[in-house]
């Protein structure tokens, strides 16, 4: 028995995502070397937010996948990617940061959370982990300046 209590835990801890251990790298690097946030990191670029993500914070950012935002209508990501949609791409990107360091056990059904664009954001427990209307998939990845949820969707801010 604790052969295989030890077998798991060893396999849990090998099986970990790469960038679980982001502790040494910051919140911006950490989604780099996750790999599965190509568009995440292409939309933090052209929106300018790089050095903000990359600087003290802390931050908590839910962090939605590539999957996520291939599902979007067609051409959406390419359309807040131009130049001329600057402001709006980072209404949307910083609607998935809130200041501070939330990690999955300060989350309380019901909770909103105030997000660095303005708006709030909703906790929901009742079904898993929601935010808004995303599931976490993956919660607690620290980086050196704060901690990433990773999230189903790209959520948007009430307009």
């Amino acid at each position: 028995m604790r052969k295989t209590i030890l077998a798991l835990a060893a396999t849990s801890a090998l099986s970990a995502p790469a960038f679980a251990g982001g502790h040494g790298m910051n919140i911006v690097e950490t989604a780099v070397s996750a790999g599965s946030f190509t568009t995440l990191v292409a939309a933090v670029e052209a929106a300018g937010l790089v050095e903000t993500l990359s600087g003290e914070g802390p931050f908590t950012v839910f962090a939605p996948t590539d999957e996520a935002f291939a599902a979007l209508p067609e051409g959406t990501v390419e359309s807040l990617l131009l130049p001329e949609n600057r402001d709006q791409l980072i209404a949307i990107l910083t609607y998935h940061v809130v200041p501070g360091a939330v990690m999955s056990t300060d989350l309380t059904d019901g909770m909103m959370a105030a997000t660095v664009q303005g708006g709030e954001i909703t906790v929901d427990l009742d079904s898993g982990v929601m935010i808004n209307d995303a599931s976490v998939v993956t919660a607690d990845i620290e980086a050196s300046n704060g901690v990433i949820h990773v999230i189903d969707k790209v959520i948007l801010p009430p307009m």
